[in-house]
Order: structure tokens, then sequence, then C-alpha cells
């Protein structure tokens, strides 16, 4: 919205800099982050006020069994933060603005209905998985659809990048598309499994965000992306904003939901984060960096299926103590803020080891 501004700069000068990707980038930042402290302590009262409160499993780590009644849904926090930093920094005729907002609003709403079940109507299930699997997948179908429909980049629709390769691609022809729609689930459900300990997934989403930011301004950008062997996606810069409003809300969110939390997220943002990261890299047409810079969602993932997996197929024998793989190492004797802030310093490498991908091609 403010981006309009720069249209009077005849009148002043220093308006013209709202047309500029970095300015608004860092103007997206700073709200959400000053909306995130403003109404942080107000949101978590509230919760508190209503008894909106963390129901802990009895069969994990004992120590956070004192995490019983911590006021949960802080998720609609990080929602908020970004919707309304989006709204004001974004170009509002760019069709990657909508769409980014609409998987938001999608995923955040089955998040919020589980969210609600379990700790509103007290039901310990929640949601039905079937059920939420099925929006997460009509999402991630219409959000392909339309991306085939109107391609970012036409030549290159069912193309993937091999990264750390000068340009080498692989056609995966229809496969391509049930790839796109596996990304967009797979991340939504990763954010959610990873999020297990004080500040953990917020974390680690603020370093994708970082880098996929960078990849979406550089497509955006002809000059750019054609010297550095990128495909350009004209009008993906402006999704670069929109990572930045997310980078803000989740450092804002950090700090309340740093160790010991004041705030849990719960599934209302946990699954639309890792929801529109999918989306992300599938209109950067940037798809296979993601499982590295989302390495700890993969693992996290993957300690999951392994322990599903032992436990059924070598009768009751685990993998983990416990899974997903942060509470494997609590129960190993590792205090939990020592496991967030390592799985951080793994996260901030594989940033920095994608990044290299610019350069190593």
């Amino acid at each position: 919205m403010l981006y309009y501004l720069h249209f009077l700069h005849g009148r002043w000068g220093p308006l013209n800099v709202f047309q500029y990707l970095t300015f608004r980038g860092g103007g997206a930042v700073l709200t959400a982050l000053g909306f995130s402290m403003l109404f942080g302590p107000r949101m978590i009262g509230l919760l508190r006020s209503y008894k909106i409160g963390q129901v802990q499993r009895t069969d994990g780590p004992a120590s956070h069994l004192t995490k019983k009644g911590t006021p949960t849904m802080g998720g609609l926090l990080i929602f908020a933060s970004i919707v309304v930093s989006s709204l004001l920094w974004m170009r509002l005729d760019n069709r990657f603005t909508w769409l980014l907002l609409g998987v938001t609003v999608v995923l955040a709403g089955v998040g919020f209905w589980d969210d609600y079940r379990k700790l509103v109507l007290k039901d310990p299930n929640g949601a039905p998985s079937s059920t939420k699997f099925a929006v997460q997948i009509a999402a991630a179908t219409v959000v392909v659809a339309y991306l085939a429909a109107f391609p970012a980049n036409g030549p290159w629709l069912t193309r993937v990048f091999i990264p750390y390769t000068k340009q080498l691609t692989l056609n995966l022809g229809a496969l391509y598309y049930m790839m796109a729609i596996l990304i967009i689930v797979g991340s939504s459900n990763a954010v959610n499994l990873t999020d297990g300990q004080d500040g953990l997934a917020a974390g680690c989403i603020i370093f994708c965000a970082i880098t996929y930011g960078v990849f979406a301004y550089v497509a955006g950008n002809a000059k750019f992306s054609s010297y550095l062997l990128l495909p350009h996606v004209e009008g993906v810069g402006e999704v670069a904003v929109f990572l930045a409003s997310m980078v803000g809300a989740c450092l804002g969110f950090l700090w309340f939901n740093s160790y010991p939390a004041e705030v849990f997220m719960g599934d209302t943002s946990s699954l639309f984060l890792g929801g529109t990261i999918g989306t992300v890299a599938l209109c950067v047409k940037q798809e296979l960096i993601l499982p590295v810079v989302g390495g700890i969602f993969v693992l996290e993932t993957l300690s999951v299926i392994l322990q599903m997996g032992s436990y059924k197929l070598r009768k009751g024998k685990r993998v983990f103590r416990m899974a997903p793989l942060h509470h494997h190492f609590e129960l190993a004797g590792i205090a939990e803020p020592k496991v967030t802030v390592r799985f951080w310093i793994a996260s901030i490498m594989l940033m920095l080891f994608s990044f290299a991908s610019l350069k190593i091609r």
C-alpha cells in the first residue's frame, strides 16, 4: 500500500524510496516486529484470561511438564503481524502478494480450527487429521494449478534447477505438479513437527525466510538473475517483502517465545509458516534448495518417519529415545535451551551453504 506513495515524489522527493524493494523490505521487518512487540503482551494476557493454555503430554520429557497451562495460539500474533505488514509494504497489484496471503489465511484457518478444538472446546484430538490434510492438499493444489495456468516463468514450468550446477535442469513433466504439492504440504507439516521447544520453529523459520528473501530479490531482478544464472521471474521480487514481514513477525514472537516461553505458537501459525515457505520455493523456482536451507525441518520429519516405521516393523523397537529429534537430545540429557540454540546454529550454517549455491555454479 505504501508503495504508491512514490508516485508523489514529484511533490516531495524522499517519497521516491517507497518504490525500492530494499527500503520496503526493511520497513516490513520493522513494522511486523513493532506490531508483535506492541500487541504481544495484550494477546498473551487475553489468552491467559480465557485459560487457553498448553495441554502437556505426560509421556514427553519431564522438563516439559512445567509448561502446562502456558498460553497457546500465540500464532495469531505472527499471523496478524505478517498480514498487516505485508498489506502496508507490498504492492497490491502484484499477484504474488495475494497468492501468499491466500495460502497464509487458509492454512492459518485450519491451524486455528485445530487449536480451538483442543484448547477451547477441550477436545484432545483437535481437528480430524484427515480433514487438516485434505485442506492442506486442496490449498497446495490451487497454488500449483494457478502457477501452471499462469506460469511465472513459462519455459521452465516443469523443470527444476539442480543447485550448485551451471543451469543444469531436470524436466519432470507431469510429475512436477505432484512434487510441487508435496513441497507445500510437506513444508507445512515439517514446521508443525519442529514446533516442540521454546523458540525452535520460529528461529529456524527466520533463517529460511532470509534465504528465500535473497533468492526472491535476485530472481525478480533481470540483471542479477542473469549474472548469477538464475531463472528470472517477473514480479517475484515482491515476495522478498512478504518474507521480510515473516522475519520481523518471528523475531517479535521470539521475544515472548524464547526460553522459558510466555506463549506458544500452536498450529495456528506453524502450518502456514511452513506452507508459505514451500509456496515461495515454487514461485522463485528454487525447489531443491528447500531441503538444504530447511534441513532442520527435514531431519525432524525424517526422525518421526523412522521412529514410526521402526516401531511398527521391528515390533516396538525405537530408533530414537523420542521423536521428533529435538526430544531425543533432551532425553539424552542436553538442556532444552542448548538444543534449540544448536539447531539455530545448524540452520545458520545451512543458510550460508544455500547462499553458496548462488556462486558455485
